[in-house]
């Protein structure tokens, strides 16, 4: 039995993130924790300083408390962190102390550099990010694929990435949907540069062995030309799809930090609980 980290949410993130996050647990056979994280800046006298912050996280556990008496889940424990950076400490402490999945609401921020896009960064656990904006009625688990990779590390991430969106489908009781985006600019498109319905017959024609050993109904396989983030945003609400499963690789640097990547470019406009695989290099 695995363990899963539940990030308590922040003022201003709109969906219950415990009691999804008590739910997944159940259905995935993992034992939760629940973690919430507080910090304030203070001038002047330490002494005060810490009677300060030990009144904050007094104040925080007595309402995570009482809401986890709600639930009626009291026996789950419960950290209270002093931390001025959540990414931080979510990263070390998951992997450190063995947890296997992070689950936490998406944090509406118009900054360039949001709490979530760090945390997929560095994270060395799969995360699972709930949209405040979830379609109704889902009933599917989408994944996404890059079939056309040679590159070894991302072969392996595709492996990751459909491990776990088995494992989800089957736990949840939802219908596992496949999708590659063959990635074609718009402006190509629309000059019909390219004849697109081709290009997509010969992605069929090419994996198709793979798809056949991966046992799903041709139905359930999506192979679609354009931008990923936007296709994968539009087929997973004609999906209706519960859960996007897909990976990411972790950049470093300054252009890591600055370019972002498919996985945070879905995050923007979502509608379904974002499932993100690291990459393990």
């Amino acid at each position: 039995m695995g363990k899963l980290f539940i990030v308590e949410p922040h003022e201003s993130t709109h969906t219950d993130v415990i009691s999804k996050g008590l739910q997944l647990a159940k259905l995935l056979g993992k034992t939760p924790e629940i973690f919430a994280y507080c910090y304030e800046y203070f001038y002047g006298d330490r002494v005060i300083y810490e009677e300060a912050k030990q009144q904050l996280q007094e104040h925080k556990r007595q309402q995570l408390t009482e809401r986890l008496k709600q639930l009626d889940a009291s026996d789950v424990p419960l950290h209270v962190v002093w931390s001025k950076y959540l990414y931080e400490h979510v990263t070390e402490y998951a992997a450190n102390e063995g947890f296997d999945l992070v689950v936490k609401g998406i944090h509406p921020s118009e900054h360039m550099l949001p709490t979530d896009w760090q945390l997929l960064r560095t994270t060395k656990v799969p995360v699972m990010l709930l949209t405040q904006n979830p379609l109704q009625h889902g009933s599917s688990v989408l994944m996404a694929l890059d079939l056309d990779t040679e590159n070894p590390q991302k072969q392996q991430l595709n492996q990751q990435v459909l491990h776990h969106a088995r494992e989800l489908a089957t736990a949840t009781g939802g219908e596992l949907h496949l999708a590659y985006v063959l990635r074609v600019p718009r402006l190509i498109r629309d000059l019909e540069v390219l004849n697109v319905q081709q290009l997509i017959k010969d992605a069929y024609r090419r994996h198709q062995l793979t798809l056949e050993e991966m046992g799903l109904p041709k139905e359930q396989i999506h192979i679609i030309c354009g931008e990923p983030d936007l296709c994968l945003y539009q087929l997973a609400c004609r999906l209706k799809s519960d859960y996007l499963v897909m990976g990411a690789r972790q950049r470093q640097g300054l252009m890591g930090w600055m370019l972002g990547n498919t996985a945070e470019q879905i995050l923007q406009r979502i509608r379904s609980d974002v499932l993100v695989i690291p990459s393990a290099g």
